[in-house]
């Protein structure tokens, strides 16, 4: 299956896979302890893929002690960095041989097209695994400058049992952030996929166990946020949560860990993020094919998506018409269609919430310059046109509510005072971007927006080497980089007198 070209090998391919629903705990595909199950359907076409494990507190806790008794048993803890660093490339390794099986799953269960399942989501997923396997063993301990008869030691130790809820916009990928520094370090981890989209997590629970990870040392626990991720939440026996998914959830989560057992709790939430365009952008077209591409890419299911664009006044028309031609390229089409740019919204209830924030954007006085509107009907799938709301207030829902779909507001400013201003006039600040020749102007902007991230003349860069997280409500610490392994380690200080 190496020369899928088209969408009918694709579908052919599809016909043939055998998608697993259960949980994975202690080594072993099992039922939830309840039977019961929920149904996972595709949002491409709204059919069955399969019934899925409906995990609860039981799993929970069987998961749970699972994850404890390897971690204590120091098999997978204890281990050599370099000997799991051989695990944790191999793991990668398979990442990428079942990758077309993975970029499947993930399409079929998301929406999203198969060309970004398969060069983005498994790609990249793999990616993540490597690095953090290659990194583990090159991360040192520290020595204190100490007096002559005294050693001050500074080490790190894997926390213990980690839980890891993840989103359903990118399901394989923000796992592997998690799961790449989290096994590396020597954790065990549970980690809960989105109801939404679950399967590819499933997956990867083999995958990692062929690679030789150790039994109990990944469990996976598929189920809703409201059973089995507020028990894992309220858990005394984990020590770290992890998280990537909508603030409000984000907030439950930390008011639940200081009911428990004052577990950390490492967030990345919700974002608004505003795509900044001065008259003086090196190359205007550019801009506009990134402005198109940052709330097209993913149906606008991005937590990065650059879903407020502020343009200077004397361009905006200009500018828009730019941006509006752009987008011609981004409509959506059948997700197994390797040419299809823009795939499915990821369930009904997504869907309507997308079409709702449209009718609020209309009824506060915007304007619908393109889309609007949703398309292939007749599929049974759920497709949304991108959409463009011109002389947006940054007062509007529609500006200030993460949205979570191909819906953008235009925002117009006259100074680099005021498009400041308005940037950072939200609760969120996970990412950012500027248009400038001027390079002074480009990074007095960047020093003043409040975001974990500035893009200077493009947008969404960044590669394993940096961090990725924001300020504000848009979270906490921060997944990729070596800054990733701070969530996972205890900092221990041993001091000797000799």
């Amino acid at each position: 299956m190496n020369s899928l070209v088209s969408r009918s090998d694709w579908e052919s391919y599809a016909k043939k896979l055998n998608i697993r629903g259960q949980a994975f705990i202690d080594g072993e595909y099992i039922n939830a302890a309840s039977n019961n199950t929920f149904a996972c359907i595709s949002p491409i076409d709204g059919r069955l893929l399969a019934n899925v494990a409906s995990c609860d507190l039981a799993d929970a806790n069987h998961a749970v002690l699972s994850a404890r008794t390897v971690f204590n048993s120091g098999v997978w803890s204890q281990l050599a960095p370099a000997e799991r660093k051989k695990i944790i490339i191999l793991f990668a390794e398979l990442i990428k041989k079942n990758g077309n099986e993975l970029a499947l799953l993930e399409t079929l269960d998301m929406g999203k097209p198969i060309r970004y399942s398969k060069e983005v989501d498994v790609n990249s997923s793999a990616r993540a695994i490597q690095w953090s396997g290659e990194a583990v063993d090159k991360i040192y301990d520290e020595l204190a400058p100490t007096p002559h008869n005294e050693i001050g030691m500074i080490t790190r130790e894997p926390i213990g049992v980690i839980a890891a809820i993840v989103p359903w916009n990118f399901p394989m990928l923000m796992a592997c952030w998690k799961l790449g520094p989290a096994l590396a370090s020597g954790n065990s981890v549970i980690l809960k996929p989105s109801e939404k989209s679950p399967l590819s997590a499933i997956r990867l629970a083999q995958l990692a166990m062929d690679a030789g990870i150790p039994k109990g040392v990944l469990n996976v626990l598929p189920g809703f946020g409201h059973t089995v991720g507020k028990a894992l939440a309220l858990h005394m026996d984990i020590d770290t949560l992890v998280f990537t998914g909508s603030t409000r959830i984000a907030k439950q989560l930390m008011i639940d860990a200081g009911k428990s057992n004052m577990k950390r709790v490492w967030v990345e939430a919700g974002g608004k993020s505003p795509n900044i365009v001065f008259a003086d952008a090196p190359n205007l077209d550019d801009a506009a094919d990134s402005a198109a591409s940052a709330i097209a890419f993913n149906q606008g299911e991005v937590c990065t998506a650059g879903s407020r664009l502020l343009v200077e006044a004397s361009i905006k028309n200009a500018f828009i018409e730019k941006v509006v031609t752009a987008l011609k390229g981004w409509q959506p089409g059948h997700p197994l269609d390797p040419d299809t740019q823009v795939g499915a919204i990821i369930d009904q209830q997504q869907f309507d919430t997308v079409l709702e924030y449209i009718k609020k954007g209309t009824a506060s006085g915007a304007n619908i310059v393109c889309g609007g509107s949703q398309v292939m009907e007749q599929s049974g799938g759920l497709f949304i046109e991108p959409t463009v709301f011109d002389n947006v207030d940054n007062t509007m829902s529609i500006a200030r509510e993460e949205i979570f779909g191909p819906v953008l507001s235009v925002i117009t400013f006259d100074t680099i005072e005021e498009a400041i201003a308005i940037a950072n006039d939200t609760n969120y600040g996970l990412a950012s971007a500027v248009w400038t020749s001027n390079i002074s102007k480009a990074h007095k902007t960047a020093k003043a927006l409040k975001t974990g991230m500035v893009w200077i003349n493009h947008y969404n860069g960044g590669d394993m080497t940096c961090p990725f997280g924001g300020y504000k409500q848009s979270g906490n610490g921060r997944d990729k980089s070596l800054h990733a392994f701070e969530k996972y380690t205890e900092f221990k200080a041993t001091w000797i007198r000799l």
